[in-house]
């Protein structure tokens, strides 16, 4: 396998994506100078790295989306001030995608801004929740409404790490990379794995340096999203990320189809593409009230203008406003029990 190194070019505020083996190596070179000590938060069962360049301190955090909520926010900011972290220093987060979202949205508050690296231990981390700054934690009333943009220094994407990561966490990582199989028209899974990483990280990285803040394209990463953001949340999370995400993107189809946006035979190719090409459930197997649904969808983040989904046309993915809730609610309807 080859060593990649990929820019999120964002002027000053730049920094490398490296991917390949044995990479987590290479974490002393991409501190920042300014740095005199470190903390680094994880998981228990994630792989440790190693930091001889300054002190440093770790500590770990619950595993489940139960634990990525405010109350785990305060707790680390209680530790970095027993430990005596500076606005100058660094947090390191070493692990998936729920590690680094809290993480980062804890180095985007303490101090009101530290510098943060992410050493990503998961595929779902590595293609795509590490990269490009989107932070934050869950409330009850939903997922990541709570949160910040804070820019990574580098993110350090180890394939080491993936040898021993469970089944249900790589079929996390596929619903992400199907979600670019449609953004970007290539068939991810022809590639070698760091060449598969690296193609995910590289279209992220492309669309953040375009749009950092979600004011337009960006917001084309949420393909698939909207759906399953609602069943993560109603389903308290039995139903993992990327999953979720997976069945979202062909819902999606199906609400693009309604509105007479795509053809049956692009509905066809995402259930196609969802469930032949990447294994994966196109819907759940748990019984959701449609109900319980809609009133997670109607506070989704987009959902500025109306009820929000990025959606499949002719000219590619579009972010469509103002979809009457009669149009999603039957089409959840019909997709739920085919």
């Amino acid at each position: 396998m080859s060593r990649h190194e990929i820019v999120v070019d964002l002027g000053s505020r730049s920094y490398p994506i490296i991917v390949g083996r044995g990479v987590s190596r290479e974490l002393s070179d991409h501190l920042p100078p300014t740095a005199r000590r470190a903390v680094i938060i994880t998981q228990d069962g994630l792989p440790s790295v190693e930091l001889s360049s300054i002190p440093s301190t770790t500590i770990r955090i619950g595993r489940g989306e139960e634990h990525k909520n405010l109350a785990t926010i305060e707790s680390l900011s209680r530790e970095f001030a027993s430990f005596g972290l500076t606005r100058n220093d660094v947090i390191i987060g070493v692990g998936g995608g729920m590690v680094t979202d809290v993480a980062g949205f804890a180095a985007s508050a303490w101090h009101r801004g530290t510098a943060v690296v992410h050493v990503a231990t998961s595929l779902l981390a590595m293609v795509d929740a590490a990269i490009g700054g989107k932070t934050g934690v869950n409330i009850p009333e939903g997922k990541n409404l709570v949160g910040a943009f804070w820019q990574p220094s580098a993110v350090l994407c180890d394939l080491d790490h993936l040898e021993s990561l469970p089944e249900s966490e790589t079929r996390c990582g596929l619903g992400e990379i199907a979600k670019y199989h449609f953004i970007s028209g290539q068939d991810l899974l022809g590639f070698d794995l760091d060449a598969r990483v690296a193609a995910c990280a590289r279209i992220k990285a492309d669309i953040v340096a375009q749009d950092e803040r979600e004011g337009g394209r960006r917001a084309l990463l949420n393909y698939g999203h909207t759906l399953a953001h609602a069943i993560e949340t109603v389903g308290r999370h039995s139903v993992a990320h990327g999953e979720a995400v997976a069945m979202g993107l062909v819902f999606a189809a199906h609400l693009a189809h309604r509105l007479g946006r795509i053809d049956g035979d692009r509905v066809a190719l995402h259930e196609n593409v969802v469930g032949g090409t990447y294994g994966l459930a196109t819907r759940p197997t748990e019984v959701f009230a449609i109900d319980d649904l809609m009133s997670v969808i109607a506070r989704d983040k987009k959902a500025t203008s109306g009820l929000t989904f990025v959606l499949d046309s002719e000219r590619g993915l579009e972010v469509v406003n103002d979809i009457e809730p009669s149009t999603v609610a039957e089409t959840l309807r019909g997709y739920l029990i085919a």
